[in-house]
């Protein structure tokens, strides 16, 4: 790793570091985020900007620093949740909420645009308004479809978006980009099969859901391709099934299915939406099983804008940050999706390390070293673009 132009002191990398470990032993999850939100909201004051938004479709912030002109606004955004995952490690930051952690790195990635707020209340935007954004409820999907519902959002006209995600597996301090889409898009839906029990030794006088569900898994797993190189990527997967109950007297008459289903793209994602539904309303009406459909955990594909990528090279270049262009998105899904469908923005990832434990993981934990990286990236991409 290596910068010609730091953005940040050591002096200031050290507090953003104890800041970092304090918000990871505070993690609460999706929708929950009260403390590590109102922790931000009085460090970002210190920073004195020119307006704090709080409680933003939830408890997110918005925080606003005007340029010197006011010719583009654009926006920065991090993660404020955690995830419901116990942590095995050790350190003394370690969460105090035993089953919730940050497991993807959100301490490190809210720290990082804290770091870059830093920044701006020392270096006031050129020519443009720099809005930086404390995202709630990433995990599960919802955090920003409630934001950009928000009246307090206010159809904010937003020229460019961008945001980064760190790594593991990759380099340390890589930064890792690419054109198109960045992230899959991903959508969980859940099957709701009620037949009519009866009882075990009498089948036939009621309508037991098994051999649907298995049809409905049979069926759905033929649309699976799971290749990353095809345009046409779909991947299925089963995450959640049930049926009856631990009685051998009662032949069921209740089950449940839930899948992920993920593609590249947004026009993709409906074609196999329509595809799965399909394949459940046939079963279902063949078998004269009653089906509720619901939907949950969508995540829109992250659609990378050339001019942001570009600016992003340019800013790792001039960094001279190693740089890295992927060859397809990954497969996991990413709220930050929804600003890209609707503003011209990328996001990019910056590597946490080869030898890292991957997202989502109990022993992970976020690198602080790629917190300078970040605020480094953050302001060279602003200097691009605005």
């Amino acid at each position: 790793m290596k910068s010609n132009n730091e953005a940040v002191s050591s002096t200031e990398l050290k507090e953003l570091r104890d800041i970092r470990k304090h918000v990871h032993s505070i993690a609460e999850v999706s929708c929950k985020e009260a403390n590590t939100s109102a922790f931000f909201i009085e460090e970002l004051k210190k920073c004195n900007p020119d307006n704090i938004i709080d409680n933003l479709g939830g408890h997110g912030i918005l925080v606003l620093f005007k340029g010197k002109k006011s010719e583009k606004k654009i926006m920065f955004r991090a993660e404020l949740d955690a995830l419901p995952i116990s942590e095995i490690n050790e350190f003394e930051y370690k969460s105090k909420n035993p089953e919730v952690s940050h497991k993807c790195g959100h301490d490190g990635h809210a720290t990082t645009l804290l770091g870059f707020a830093r920044f701006l209340s020392k270096n006031k935007p050129e020519s443009s308004d720099v809005y930086l954004l404390f995202q709630p409820a990433e995990e599960n999907g919802m955090g920003a479809a409630a934001i950009l519902e928000d009246e307090k959002w206010d159809n904010l006209d937003l020229d460019y978006v961008a945001a980064f995600h760190n790594l593991p597996g990759y380099p340390l301090g890589q930064i890792v980009y690419k054109r198109n889409s960045f992230t899959a898009s991903v959508k969980s839906v859940i099957f709701k099969l009620t037949g009519k029990t009866a009882h075990a030794a009498e089948p036939e006088f009621g309508i037991n859901p098994a051999f649907t569900l298995s049809k409905i898994l049979n069926e759905a797993d033929k649309l699976s391709n799971n290749d990353p190189e095809r345009e046409d990527f779909v991947v299925i997967t089963p995450v959640y099934m049930t049926l009856g109950d631990f009685s051998y007297g009662i032949a069921a008459g209740y089950g449940e299915l839930h899948l992920t289903i993920r593609t590249w793209s947004a026009s993709e994602m409906e074609k196999l939406e329509e595809k799965v539904v399909n394949i459940a309303k046939k079963a279902c009406e063949s078998a004269e099983i009653d089906l509720e459909i619901g939907w949950t955990q969508v995540f829109k594909a992250n659609q990378n804008d050339d001019t942001v990528v570009n600016a992003i090279i340019e800013a790792a270049k001039e960094n001279e940050f190693d740089c890295h262009e992927r060859s397809y998105p990954f497969k996991w899904g990413e709220d930050f999706g929804l600003f890209t469908q609707k503003y011209k923005g990328a996001m990019f990832g910056i590597g946490a390390g080869e030898d890292t434990p991957a997202l989502h993981n109990p022993d992970y934990d976020f690198p602080d070293e790629i917190i300078p990286v970040g605020i480094n990236m953050f302001k060279a991409i602003l200097e691009k673009i605005q």
